[in-house]
């Protein structure tokens, strides 16, 4: 990954909604699979590129998150992407440990609708209460 441009033109291009945010999508930069959906403020973002960890804004804490601060599954930057109308980013990542979801499970998307019900179907890695003690 690249470390933050000099100039600020590009954050100037980011469509930020009306709170200052924008949703992340983290998605495996080896398996391409989607592993879980997050909000950024300038200063997340900012911080991620500096960082080169993922680092996203906690709507229910009013506070910067760094994924993997309690866990130790912290998300290494790859890459960052912007879609077409500026408002959603993907940040492609390596994450460590194999576990992004707080259930313990790869991914936080583990259900599948089938005839009318939600299934799991990725099984738990790690035990949430052996995750965060």
């Amino acid at each position: 990954m690249s470390s933050i441009p000099p100039d600020t033109d590009w954050l100037a291009e980011i469509q930020f909604d009306n709170q200052g945010l924008i949703p992340a999508i983290a998605q495996d930069a080896s398996s391409e699979r989607i592993l879980m959906v997050a909000w950024m403020n300038k200063e997340a973002l900012l911080t991620t590129l500096a960082t080169g960890h993922a680092v996203y804004w906690s709507r229910s804490r009013q506070k910067l998150w760094h994924k993997g601060e309690e866990s130790g599954h912290q998300q290494i930057i790859e890459e960052v992407r912007l879609d077409c109308d500026s408002d959603v980013i993907i940040l492609r990542v390596q994450q460590t440990g194999g576990i992004a979801c707080h259930t313990g499970r790869q991914s936080c998307f583990y259900r599948v609708l089938n005839n009318g019900e939600w299934q799991t179907v990725d099984p738990v890695i790690k035990p949430p209460a052996e995750i965060y003690t």
